[in-house]
């Protein structure tokens, strides 16, 4: 069997494996997507938020492979955030705007709310001039 044909097989081994991964990350990029339209309360949705998927810039393989981030545009209103996430070790690790991150070993309602909340608040210091410098740990 040549090089060829052995990547071949390794990446037909391993497609359902990545295709579930695939699905669970955009699973969780739409449910994150779900929580900022959700962020100001009960009753009060955010009708200015667009989800956009999108090939990740930094992937250098197509397909991506398994451990590999997944991404989407969050438009908030009058921005745009690139989310990026990636299934370790059965959590959700990402990464958001200029410098954002989170590791999610729980992926309910609470857990969503207090991340979109913490995207919405870090955006805001970066348009403010604020920066990166506190971190807020989401576990």
């Amino acid at each position: 069997m040549s090089e060829f044909d052995e990547l071949q097989a390794a990446i037909r081994r391993h497609a359902h494996e990545r295709q579930a991964e695939e699905r669970a990350c955009e699973a969780f990029i739409n449910a994150l997507y779900h929580a900022l339209r959700a962020a100001s309360g009960p009753g009060l949705p955010l009708n200015n938020v667009t989800l956009d998927f999108t090939t990740d810039p930094a992937n250098r393989l197509r397909p991506v492979p398994t451990g590999g981030f997944h991404a989407a545009w969050l438009r908030l209103g009058l921005c745009e955030v690139l989310v990026r996430v990636r299934r370790v070790g059965g959590a959700f690790q990402g990464e958001y705007g200029e410098g954002g991150t989170f590791r999610l070993e729980q992926t309910g309602e609470d857990e969503l709310f207090t991340l979109a909340r913490q995207m919405l608040c870090d955006v805001a210091d970066t348009y403010a001039g604020v920066g990166w410098e506190r971190t807020r740990p989401l576990n």
